[in-house]
């Protein structure tokens, strides 16, 4: 068993029942799924970009990726309906613990100044969006073979139903939220 989804099912769960007195365990914000989604913009000029994306999203989420494609034509930026514009992937489950737990231990500890990410940045849901701005934070992605430093959404989706409940929800996980004051 993944040792974040062990720290869940023992500390964090007894921490979320005290705190907010849930009478029944299905209550429990737990983690749903978390979504990945690279926005690759070269890929209008060079479509062999979108491979390269491709590739290194699959190396950090341990899934295939599906390519996500332009919903309308934008003269303007040379953009044409159905062109690939980027790939996204969905973990659920173990994987989703996984990277869950190697994006708050390794790869955020390693972001140049570091403070901790930010509290404002739930959707009033008890959701969590991260913008992270370079893929060579991951220890997977050898750094000599990138081409391009891309940047990376994180979305973590909770079944909280408010963002305090999700914001204490992830910070009993180890999300490193920035310091107050």
């Amino acid at each position: 068993m993944n040792r974040l989804k062990e720290k869940f099912n023992t500390s964090v769960k007894t921490e979320m029942m005290k705190k907010y007195g849930y009478e029944s365990v299905m209550e429990i914000p737990r983690l749903e799924k978390i979504v990945i989604n690279m926005g690759v913009g070269d890929a209008v000029q060079n479509s062999k970009v979108i491979d390269e994306a491709i590739d290194e999203l699959r190396v950090i989420a341990g899934q295939k990726p599906i390519v996500t494609k332009a919903k309308n034509s934008i003269a303007n930026f040379k953009l044409r309906e159905d062109m690939a514009i980027g790939a996204k992937v969905t973990l659920r489950g173990e994987r989703m613990f996984e990277f869950f737990d190697k994006l708050v231990s390794i790869a955020l500890p390693r972001v140049r100044d570091f403070r901790g990410v930010s509290e404002n940045s739930f959707d009033g849901r008890g959701n969590y969006s991260l913008g992270i701005k370079e893929q060579i934070i991951f220890p997977e992605i050898n750094f000599d073979k990138i081409k391009k430093i891309r940047g990376m959404d994180v979305v973590i989706v909770t079944t909280a139903n408010t963002d305090e409940e999700g914001r204490d929800l992830l910070q009993l996980l180890g999300m490193p939220f920035r310091k107050r004051g």
